[in-house]
């Protein structure tokens, strides 16, 4: 597995999380970003992206913009912000007025078929909602701007379009298969967005495609709590072990014990949060020892013990 495909694993669209809004200009709708990620599309129309500190971002007809970090956005017709919001998109999907009253389906058109029959100059915005936690959903998060944006021009995925025909459609089942297609619509963005002129994407991006890093690296992820070694890595990757090891440092930025280190306490951190499992386990499964040499390693990483981490990073999820 590579390692973008490791981390969508921690990210997935769960649950009712997608809609539709049609709106009539001037429109406002707050964003409020909480631990998710979202998509954003405008289906028909044109709108505008306006965070604190940032410069308005134009979002045409359906360009796909993935929105990350904290703080609050607002999709708007309006790009001085000044118009205020119609309603609040929070960050585990909820839709809620400005007196955070649960908002009515018909009042703004939330899904699919009540949007289609309205005006042609209407604006129809999609929004789905992604939440996140952990620190493997950190490093994908950590590689994004908080505003991406993939112009339609440049979108190969045809995702968008095959979730907006579900949208339209009500046949049993629908639910899970808006989620799925949701996934499909963010990983064609980030797969989109990155191979963008001027994108600069993660050294991991690229490295699965690399003849040499690839191999070892799925090698890696596939089975972390094995006693890789640089020579053992690079007999995956079927060069020499110096070879090998001066090209992952080019390709990734750092030595490969230092990235197998660093993924092992990325992958001790998530089973803390998620799991029940005790220390001892958890230090099995990523390739420790003894709970002692996971513990040493963790506190030197996080500056905390991890049976605090466990109880801190609980508490954040919930």
């Amino acid at each position: 597995m590579d390692t973008l495909s490791e981390m969508l694993d921690n990210i997935r669209s769960s649950g009712a999380l997608i809609g539709q809004s049609l709106l009539v200009a001037p429109w406002t709708v707050r964003h409020e970003a909480g631990s998710s990620l979202a998509v954003v599309a405008m289906l028909r129309g044109e709108g505008w992206i306006v965070r604190d500190g940032a410069e308005p971002t134009r979002l045409g007809t359906r360009d796909l913009a993935i929105l990350t970090g904290p703080g609050t956005s607002l999709l708007t017709s309006d790009p001085s912000g000044r118009t205020p919001p119609v309603c609040v998109l929070t960050g585990d999907g909820v839709c809620t007025d400005a007196l955070d009253a649960p908002l009515a389906e018909d009042r703004i058109g939330l899904g699919g078929r009540a949007g289609r029959s309205q005006l042609e100059n209407d604006h129809l915005l999609l929004t789905g909602s992604f939440p996140t936690s952990g620190r493997i959903s950190e490093r994908l998060l950590d590689a994004l701007p908080p505003v991406f944006v993939v112009p339609r021009a440049q979108q190969r995925s045809r995702a968008l379009g095959l979730l907006e025909d579900e949208l339209d459609g009500g046949e049993p089942g629908q639910q899970a298969v808006l989620d799925r297609l949701l996934d499909l619509v963010l990983i064609g963005a980030l797969r989109d967005g990155f191979a963008l002129p001027g994108a600069a994407p993660p050294a991991w991006f690229g490295a699965a495609g690399d003849p040499v890093v690839g191999p070892a690296l799925s090698a890696l992820h596939a089975d972390p709590a094995h006693p890789w070694s640089v020579e053992s890595l690079a007999e995956e990757a079927r060069v020499s072990r110096a070879t090998f090891a001066r090209r992952f440092a080019e390709v990734m930025g750092e030595p490969p014990i230092s990235y197998l280190a660093g993924w092992r306490l990325c992958l001790a951190a998530d089973l803390l949060q998620d799991s029940e499992d005790t220390l001892e386990a958890i230090a099995h499964r990523v390739g420790y020892s003894s709970a002692y040499a996971l513990s040493a390693a963790f506190t030197r990483e996080y500056a905390l013990r991890p049976s605090r981490y466990r109880v801190l990073s609980r508490n954040r999820a919930a």
